[in-house]
């Protein structure tokens, strides 16, 4: 690093191309800091472009105590940094930028247009009125020995002196839209504490019928894989003994389940199968009706019609949710109206690893919150500010992840200029 210059002299490199480095350039450029955005791929904000295909859900519109619960151990850490810059401030933000938001019927909130890129395109043009350049293709590799910050593009390695550097690498999953958590190694290797990369958001893969099973038959994984089953209640009871149900639907994939009512508890699942091996989940798949009127109207003669009929006229239970009561019910169950009233109520499914990191939707680990100062300064590397996805947080899907993003971004902009101005001034 350079001796401190003030902001208006300094040069600054930030690290990653996505929302949290982005709103750290603004920050940084409007201080007066000649800024450069650093990306390893072909252009910036691929993932924030990848998020926004099915409609870009910006933030959420739930009450500030709701909202800051989604973020778990990490509450009290983030709740600062989302008072500075939380919902309110991110629409306001997109609304400034000509994208303006709405609220859902589900309390997200989005762009009217729905889509990431007429927003991105509209911040990039701002970011590069106010300066900021973008060097894309340029792969950080870490330090030199005499500080310097050390890149390889396509062509060569070189070096690069900054002031200041705010590292936004992003987490672990989808390596292809340039989050590969390459970083890690690099940070460790200079004495940053990190915690391990885990899968966020993610699907499972499951154990089949039986202690010993695992997967689904290829029966049922060729006839349902893709299909959504709908309108179900999950529940299970948590390693740590809290218990968790939540009504919703999601999908079957070949490996096992994966969609929103998984990804919300994503975490519980994921730790308490790393604490015992596995985790068994209940479903209920008739929630509209109570286990006694299932008994009478399963009791009832079917006379000549097939259990498949006689499920779908008494109980509703067709399609996906008749084939994922084959697969993990037994045939004493299928011959006892009463086991069989039981088993659609409280259904087992044992799931027994988590997807691999690279198809979750976002990560959990990181770098650890006490290797920063309140500022996102790594304590160990002064000027060297960190945040987004790379620090250990995790929120569920619904606007918590990239609000958080550009929250924990704009906390390291204006530390990053705040010490250019006086080093020693706390954060």
């Amino acid at each position: 690093m350079a001796d401190h210059p003030s902001p208006t002299a300094a040069r600054v490199s930030v690290i990653g191309g996505g929302p949290a480095g982005l709103i750290a350039a603004e920050v940084l450029a409007a201080a007066g800091a000649e800024v450069t955005v650093h990306e390893a791929m072909p252009s910036v904000g691929r993932k924030f472009l990848l998020a926004g295909r099915g409609g870009l859900n910006l933030t959420h519109s739930e009450p500030t105590e709701a909202f800051l619960g989604r973020y778990g151990q990490r509450r009290d850490t983030l709740a600062p940094l989302l008072a500075e810059f939380g919902a309110d401030a991110l629409r306001a933000w997109a609304d400034a930028l000509g994208a303006q938001t709405f609220v859902g019927s589900s309390g997200r909130v989005f762009p009217a247009e729905m889509k990431a890129a007429p927003l991105l395109r509209a911040w990039l043009a701002r970011l590069r009125a106010a300066g900021v350049r973008f060097a894309v293709r340029e792969r950080w590799l870490g330090w030199a020995e005499d500080g310097a910050l050390r890149f390889r593009n396509p062509e060569r390695e070189h070096r690069v002196k900054a002031d200041a550097v705010v590292l936004a690498l992003g987490g672990g999953s989808w390596a292809k839209f340039g989050a590969d958590g390459a970083w890690v190694g690099l940070l460790r290797d200079a004495g940053v504490a990190v915690a391990e990369l885990r899968p966020a958001n993610c699907g499972f893969e499951v154990g089949a019928r039986g202690a010993e099973g695992q997967g689904w038959s290829p029966h049922f994984r060729e006839r349902y894989a893709g299909e959504p089953l709908k309108a179900v209640r999950l529940t299970f009871t948590a390693a740590d003994g809290s218990r968790h149900e939540r009504a919703g639907e999601f999908v079957i994939s070949a490996e096992g389940i994966e969609g929103s009512l998984i990804y919300a508890l994503s975490a519980p699942l994921r730790d308490t199968i790393a604490a015992r091996g596995e985790a068994t989940v209940h479903l209920d798949l008739a929630p509209g009706r109570s286990l006694e009127r299932l008994r009478t109207e399963l009791a009832r003669p079917r006379g000549h019609r097939s259990m498949a009929s006689h499920l779908q006229g008494q109980a509703g239970i067709k399609g996906v949710k008749a084939g994922l009561l084959r697969e993990l019910a037994t045939a004493e169950d299928f011959a006892d109206p009463a086991r069989l009233a039981a088993a659609i109520k409280a259904l087992p499914l044992r799931l027994v690893a988590t997807r691999p990191l690279d198809e979750a939707i976002s990560v959990a680990g990181g770098v650890e919150f006490g290797a920063l100062d309140d500022g996102l300064m790594l304590k160990s590397h002064p000027g060297v500010f960190c945040a987004g996805e790379m620090l250990d947080w995790e929120a569920p899907t619904g606007g918590y992840l990239l609000t958080a993003c550009f929250a924990t971004g704009y906390r390291a902009g204006h530390a990053a200029a705040a010490w250019l101005a006086d080093p020693r001034a706390p954060a």
